[in-house]
Protein backbone atom coordinates (compact mmCIF):
# COMPACT_ATOMS: atom_id res chain seq x y z
CA UNK A 1 0.00 0.00 0.00
CA UNK A 2 1.38 3.46 -1.15
CA UNK A 3 -0.19 6.34 0.88
CA UNK A 4 -1.74 9.27 -0.66
CA UNK A 5 -0.69 12.77 -0.82
CA UNK A 6 -1.70 14.94 1.92
CA UNK A 7 -4.05 18.07 0.67
CA UNK A 8 -4.99 21.15 2.46
CA UNK A 9 -6.49 23.59 0.08
CA UNK A 10 -3.96 24.33 -2.09
CA UNK A 11 -1.30 23.16 -0.46
CA UNK A 12 0.25 19.73 -0.99
CA UNK A 13 2.56 17.45 1.43
CA UNK A 14 3.48 14.64 -0.44
CA UNK A 15 3.17 12.09 2.23
CA UNK A 16 0.30 12.40 5.22
CA UNK A 17 2.95 12.70 7.77
CA UNK A 18 2.95 16.05 9.89
CA UNK A 19 5.90 16.19 12.52
CA UNK A 20 4.12 16.94 16.04
CA UNK A 21 5.14 20.39 17.68
CA UNK A 22 7.06 19.76 20.52
CA UNK A 23 8.39 22.12 23.07
CA UNK A 24 10.77 23.41 24.31
CA UNK A 25 12.90 23.48 22.18
CA UNK A 26 12.34 20.08 20.84
CA UNK A 27 11.07 20.89 17.29
CA UNK A 28 12.82 23.88 15.93
CA UNK A 29 14.23 24.39 12.21
CA UNK A 30 16.28 21.55 12.00
CA UNK A 31 13.72 19.36 12.53
CA UNK A 32 10.95 20.61 11.47
CA UNK A 33 13.11 21.31 7.71
CA UNK A 34 14.14 18.54 7.11
CA UNK A 35 10.61 16.80 7.62
CA UNK A 36 9.00 19.16 5.04
CA UNK A 37 12.26 18.73 2.86
CA UNK A 38 10.92 14.98 2.56
CA UNK A 39 7.70 15.90 1.47
CA UNK A 40 5.75 16.12 4.88
CA UNK A 41 5.06 19.00 7.10
CA UNK A 42 7.12 19.97 9.60
CA UNK A 43 5.99 22.21 13.01
CA UNK A 44 7.85 24.43 14.98
CA UNK A 45 6.94 24.92 18.74
CA UNK A 46 6.42 28.16 19.74
CA UNK A 47 6.73 27.44 23.37
CA UNK A 48 9.47 29.42 24.79
CA UNK A 49 10.83 29.27 21.03
CA UNK A 50 13.58 31.96 21.85
CA UNK A 51 15.19 30.59 24.47
CA UNK A 52 18.38 30.51 23.09
CA UNK A 53 18.48 34.05 22.74
CA UNK A 54 20.66 36.56 24.14
CA UNK A 55 17.95 38.83 25.72
CA UNK A 56 15.34 35.96 26.44
CA UNK A 57 15.28 35.98 30.68
CA UNK A 58 14.68 39.68 30.42
CA UNK A 59 12.57 40.06 27.44
CA UNK A 60 11.04 36.20 27.25
CA UNK A 61 7.79 37.69 24.60
CA UNK A 62 9.98 39.92 22.63
CA UNK A 63 13.12 37.51 21.97
CA UNK A 64 10.11 34.91 21.14
CA UNK A 65 8.45 36.64 18.63
CA UNK A 66 11.62 37.32 16.65
CA UNK A 67 12.79 33.59 16.94
CA UNK A 68 9.31 32.76 15.24
CA UNK A 69 10.54 34.43 12.23
CA UNK A 70 14.07 33.10 12.52
CA UNK A 71 13.14 29.92 13.29
CA UNK A 72 10.21 29.83 10.16
CA UNK A 73 12.89 31.43 7.92
CA UNK A 74 15.67 28.64 8.55
CA UNK A 75 13.29 25.74 8.27
CA UNK A 76 11.70 27.03 5.03
CA UNK A 77 15.72 27.04 3.47
CA UNK A 78 16.41 23.67 4.70
CA UNK A 79 12.79 22.88 3.29
CA UNK A 80 13.10 24.00 0.06
CA UNK A 81 9.38 23.99 -1.04
CA UNK A 82 8.34 22.24 1.73
CA UNK A 83 5.26 22.98 3.87
CA UNK A 84 6.58 24.14 7.43
CA UNK A 85 3.84 25.56 10.15
CA UNK A 86 3.68 26.32 13.75
CA UNK A 87 2.21 24.90 16.73
CA UNK A 88 -0.12 27.50 19.27
CA UNK A 89 -0.85 26.31 22.44
CA UNK A 90 -3.99 28.26 23.34
CA UNK A 91 -2.80 28.44 27.09
CA UNK A 92 0.25 30.80 26.51
CA UNK A 93 0.10 34.17 27.39
CA UNK A 94 0.04 36.63 24.39
CA UNK A 95 -1.66 33.40 22.28
CA UNK A 96 -2.85 36.50 19.49
CA UNK A 97 0.15 38.22 19.66
CA UNK A 98 1.85 34.52 18.92
CA UNK A 99 -0.71 33.67 16.17
CA UNK A 100 -1.01 36.64 14.48
CA UNK A 101 2.91 36.55 14.75
CA UNK A 102 3.14 33.38 12.83
CA UNK A 103 1.10 34.44 10.19
CA UNK A 104 3.37 37.96 9.18
CA UNK A 105 6.26 35.91 8.75
CA UNK A 106 4.23 32.99 6.40
CA UNK A 107 3.42 30.01 8.34
CA UNK A 108 1.42 27.68 5.54
CA UNK A 109 0.02 25.80 8.54
CA UNK A 110 -0.95 26.56 12.37
CA UNK A 111 -2.19 23.64 14.80
CA UNK A 112 -3.57 24.74 18.13
CA UNK A 113 -4.47 22.94 21.15
CA UNK A 114 -4.32 23.05 24.99
CA UNK A 115 -7.53 24.94 25.06
CA UNK A 116 -10.17 24.89 22.60
CA UNK A 117 -8.50 27.52 19.78
CA UNK A 118 -12.52 29.41 19.79
CA UNK A 119 -11.07 33.04 17.88
CA UNK A 120 -8.34 31.04 15.49
CA UNK A 121 -10.60 31.93 12.09
CA UNK A 122 -10.35 35.79 13.61
CA UNK A 123 -6.56 35.82 13.62
CA UNK A 124 -5.43 34.80 10.81
CA UNK A 125 -8.67 35.75 8.69
CA UNK A 126 -6.96 37.38 5.54
CA UNK A 127 -4.37 35.56 5.44
CA UNK A 128 -3.32 31.89 2.99
CA UNK A 129 -2.57 30.34 6.65
CA UNK A 130 -4.58 26.70 7.45
CA UNK A 131 -5.48 26.22 10.18
CA UNK A 132 -6.03 23.06 12.57
CA UNK A 133 -7.77 22.87 15.81
CA UNK A 134 -6.38 19.83 18.18
CA UNK A 135 -9.35 17.70 19.73
CA UNK A 136 -9.76 14.70 22.12
CA UNK A 137 -13.16 13.69 21.72
CA UNK A 138 -16.04 14.20 19.17
CA UNK A 139 -18.06 16.25 21.85
CA UNK A 140 -14.80 19.04 21.27
CA UNK A 141 -15.21 18.33 17.55
CA UNK A 142 -18.66 19.17 17.60
CA UNK A 143 -18.71 22.11 19.86
CA UNK A 144 -15.75 24.15 18.45
CA UNK A 145 -16.51 23.13 14.71
CA UNK A 146 -20.45 24.86 15.14
CA UNK A 147 -19.02 27.56 17.04
CA UNK A 148 -16.62 28.02 14.20
CA UNK A 149 -19.42 27.96 11.20
CA UNK A 150 -21.62 30.08 13.06
CA UNK A 151 -19.15 33.07 14.30
CA UNK A 152 -16.75 33.19 11.12
CA UNK A 153 -19.13 31.36 8.29
CA UNK A 154 -16.37 29.07 7.84
CA UNK A 155 -14.81 25.20 9.29
CA UNK A 156 -11.44 24.16 9.69
CA UNK A 157 -8.73 23.63 6.53
CA UNK A 158 -7.93 20.37 8.37
CA UNK A 159 -8.38 18.63 12.17
CA UNK A 160 -5.86 17.15 14.28
CA UNK A 161 -6.95 14.09 16.74
CA UNK A 162 -4.99 13.78 19.47
CA UNK A 163 -5.04 10.61 21.21
CA UNK A 164 -4.67 9.41 25.13
CA UNK A 165 -0.99 7.67 23.84
CA UNK A 166 0.54 11.12 23.07
CA UNK A 167 3.24 12.44 24.69
CA UNK A 168 3.10 15.91 27.05
CA UNK A 169 -0.51 17.34 28.47
CA UNK A 170 -3.68 15.08 27.38
CA UNK A 171 -6.61 16.68 27.02
CA UNK A 172 -8.42 13.53 29.30
CA UNK A 173 -8.65 13.61 32.85
CA UNK A 174 -6.88 10.97 34.84
CA UNK A 175 -8.97 8.58 35.38
CA UNK A 176 -10.22 9.03 31.56
CA UNK A 177 -7.43 7.69 30.22
CA UNK A 178 -7.63 3.95 30.00
CA UNK A 179 -11.10 4.27 29.04
CA UNK A 180 -10.49 6.55 26.18
CA UNK A 181 -7.35 4.29 25.16
CA UNK A 182 -9.76 1.59 24.66
CA UNK A 183 -12.03 3.65 22.65
CA UNK A 184 -10.23 5.60 20.81
CA UNK A 185 -10.89 4.12 17.22
CA UNK A 186 -14.82 4.41 17.70
CA UNK A 187 -13.90 8.26 18.83
CA UNK A 188 -12.08 8.69 15.69
CA UNK A 189 -14.87 7.43 13.45
CA UNK A 190 -16.79 9.99 15.09
CA UNK A 191 -14.68 12.93 14.90
CA UNK A 192 -14.13 12.02 11.19
CA UNK A 193 -18.04 11.94 10.40
CA UNK A 194 -18.64 15.37 12.00
CA UNK A 195 -15.77 16.84 9.86
CA UNK A 196 -17.06 15.82 7.39
CA UNK A 197 -20.58 17.11 7.60
CA UNK A 198 -19.07 20.53 8.14
CA UNK A 199 -16.66 20.11 5.03
CA UNK A 200 -19.72 19.30 2.67
CA UNK A 201 -21.73 22.72 4.40
CA UNK A 202 -19.01 24.64 3.01
CA UNK A 203 -18.24 22.53 0.07
CA UNK A 204 -14.35 21.90 0.79
CA UNK A 205 -11.82 18.96 1.70
CA UNK A 206 -11.45 18.72 5.23
CA UNK A 207 -8.82 16.29 6.07
CA UNK A 208 -8.46 14.37 9.31
CA UNK A 209 -5.17 13.53 10.85
CA UNK A 210 -4.68 11.31 13.79
CA UNK A 211 -1.90 11.65 16.50
CA UNK A 212 -0.88 9.81 19.36
CA UNK A 213 1.11 6.61 19.31
CA UNK A 214 1.76 6.59 15.89
CA UNK A 215 5.19 4.93 15.47
CA UNK A 216 4.92 2.44 12.59
CA UNK A 217 3.88 2.07 8.80
CA UNK A 218 0.96 -0.31 10.22
CA UNK A 219 -0.60 2.29 12.66
CA UNK A 220 -0.69 5.09 9.39
CA UNK A 221 -2.62 2.28 7.62
CA UNK A 222 -4.59 1.66 10.62
CA UNK A 223 -5.75 5.33 11.12
CA UNK A 224 -6.57 5.96 7.17
CA UNK A 225 -8.51 3.05 7.48
CA UNK A 226 -11.04 4.64 9.78
CA UNK A 227 -11.65 7.39 7.38
CA UNK A 228 -8.77 9.70 8.29
CA UNK A 229 -6.40 11.36 5.80
CA UNK A 230 -2.64 11.08 7.46
CA UNK A 231 -1.14 10.82 10.81
CA UNK A 232 0.71 13.35 13.09
CA UNK A 233 4.10 11.68 14.64
CA UNK A 234 6.01 13.72 17.14
CA UNK A 235 8.22 10.67 19.63
CA UNK A 236 10.05 9.14 16.83
CA UNK A 237 11.26 12.30 15.30
CA UNK A 238 13.58 13.08 18.25
CA UNK A 239 15.15 9.99 17.65
CA UNK A 240 17.26 11.41 14.76
CA UNK A 241 20.30 13.77 14.35
CA UNK A 242 18.28 16.59 13.12
CA UNK A 243 15.85 16.99 15.77
CA UNK A 244 16.69 20.10 17.84
CA UNK A 245 17.13 18.75 21.22
CA UNK A 246 20.12 18.22 22.56
CA UNK A 247 22.25 14.62 23.16
CA UNK A 248 21.57 13.95 26.67
CA UNK A 249 18.28 14.52 26.30
CA UNK A 250 17.99 12.27 22.87
CA UNK A 251 19.64 10.00 25.40
CA UNK A 252 16.74 9.73 27.79
CA UNK A 253 14.73 8.71 24.88
CA UNK A 254 16.81 5.83 24.07
CA UNK A 255 17.59 4.35 27.41
CA UNK A 256 13.65 4.67 28.66
CA UNK A 257 12.04 1.52 29.04
CA UNK A 258 8.21 0.60 29.08
CA UNK A 259 7.82 0.51 32.70
CA UNK A 260 9.76 4.23 32.60
CA UNK A 261 6.73 6.19 31.18
CA UNK A 262 4.27 7.68 33.25
CA UNK A 263 1.39 9.73 33.95
CA UNK A 264 2.54 13.18 35.71
CA UNK A 265 0.14 16.18 37.25
CA UNK A 266 0.51 18.99 35.38
CA UNK A 267 0.80 22.41 37.29
CA UNK A 268 -2.16 23.27 34.80
CA UNK A 269 -4.03 20.69 36.43
CA UNK A 270 -3.56 18.39 33.44
CA UNK A 271 -2.62 15.18 33.06
CA UNK A 272 1.16 14.57 30.98
CA UNK A 273 2.86 11.85 30.08
CA UNK A 274 6.44 12.16 30.45
CA UNK A 275 9.75 9.52 31.15
CA UNK A 276 10.84 8.92 35.03
CA UNK A 277 13.04 10.82 36.50
CA UNK A 278 14.65 12.56 39.70
CA UNK A 279 12.06 15.22 38.54
CA UNK A 280 8.97 13.54 38.19
CA UNK A 281 9.58 11.58 41.43
CA UNK A 282 10.13 14.66 43.54
CA UNK A 283 6.95 16.58 42.31
CA UNK A 284 4.71 13.56 43.69
CA UNK A 285 5.16 15.18 47.27
CA UNK A 286 7.01 18.16 46.98
CA UNK A 287 6.60 21.58 45.61
CA UNK A 288 9.42 23.20 44.16
CA UNK A 289 9.72 26.75 44.46
CA UNK A 290 9.13 29.25 41.61
CA UNK A 291 12.51 31.32 40.84
CA UNK A 292 11.20 33.44 38.18
CA UNK A 293 8.17 33.53 35.92
CA UNK A 294 8.29 34.36 32.32
CA UNK A 295 4.68 34.39 32.08
CA UNK A 296 4.48 31.81 29.69
CA UNK A 297 0.96 30.35 30.56
CA UNK A 298 -2.41 32.63 31.22
CA UNK A 299 -3.07 33.44 34.42
CA UNK A 300 -6.06 31.78 35.34
CA UNK A 301 -3.99 28.57 34.61
CA UNK A 302 -1.03 28.93 36.41
CA UNK A 303 -1.58 30.71 39.74
CA UNK A 304 2.03 31.16 41.11
CA UNK A 305 1.02 31.11 45.12
CA UNK A 306 -0.66 27.55 44.77
CA UNK A 307 1.20 25.56 41.40
CA UNK A 308 3.54 22.93 42.23
CA UNK A 309 6.32 23.34 40.36
CA UNK A 310 6.92 25.93 37.02
CA UNK A 311 6.37 24.46 33.96
CA UNK A 312 8.48 26.50 31.65
CA UNK A 313 11.48 25.60 33.97
CA UNK A 314 11.27 22.39 33.98
CA UNK A 315 11.10 22.29 30.42
CA UNK A 316 13.80 24.08 29.92
CA UNK A 317 16.13 22.32 32.16
CA UNK A 318 15.41 19.36 29.68
CA UNK A 319 17.09 21.10 26.87
CA UNK A 320 19.54 22.87 28.92
CA UNK A 321 21.35 19.98 29.84
CA UNK A 322 19.41 19.29 33.37
CA UNK A 323 17.41 16.43 32.29
CA UNK A 324 17.41 15.25 35.97
CA UNK A 325 15.98 17.93 37.27
CA UNK A 326 13.53 18.28 33.98
CA UNK A 327 10.08 17.76 32.76
CA UNK A 328 10.74 14.70 29.72
CA UNK A 329 7.46 14.56 27.65
CA UNK A 330 7.34 11.49 25.74
CA UNK A 331 4.50 9.60 23.86
CA UNK A 332 3.55 5.92 25.09
CA UNK A 333 6.20 4.31 22.61
CA UNK A 334 9.16 5.79 23.50
CA UNK A 335 10.40 3.28 24.76
CA UNK A 336 10.98 1.99 21.18
CA UNK A 337 13.03 4.53 20.13
CA UNK A 338 16.31 2.52 20.56
CA UNK A 339 18.31 4.72 17.65
CA UNK A 340 19.64 7.89 16.89
CA UNK A 341 18.97 7.87 12.93
CA UNK A 342 17.60 10.56 10.16
CA UNK A 343 14.60 12.39 8.99
CA UNK A 344 14.76 10.65 5.81
CA UNK A 345 15.53 6.75 7.01
CA UNK A 346 12.23 7.15 9.19
CA UNK A 347 10.32 8.33 6.33
CA UNK A 348 11.75 6.02 3.90
CA UNK A 349 10.33 3.17 6.24
CA UNK A 350 7.37 4.75 6.76
CA UNK A 351 6.33 5.18 3.32
CA UNK A 352 8.30 2.83 1.25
Amino acid sequence: MSFNSLKIGELTAKIPIIQGGMGVGVSLHRLAGAVGRQGGIGILSTAQIGYQRTDFEKNTMKENLIAIKEQFEKAKEIAKEGIIGFNVMVAQLGYEKIIKRCVEVGADVIISGAGLPVNLPELVKGSKTKIAPIISSSKGAKVLLKTWAKRYKRTADFVVIEGPLAGGHLGFKYDEIKTAINNMDEEVKKIVKITNEYAKTFNISVPVIFAGGVYTKEDIKHYISLGCSGVQMATRFVGTVECDAPDDFKERYLNATKADVEIIKSPVGMPGRAIKNHFSSIIKTQTIPIKKCRNCLLTKLCNRKDIPFCISEALLNAVNHHTDDALLFAGANVYRVNEITTVKAIIDELTR
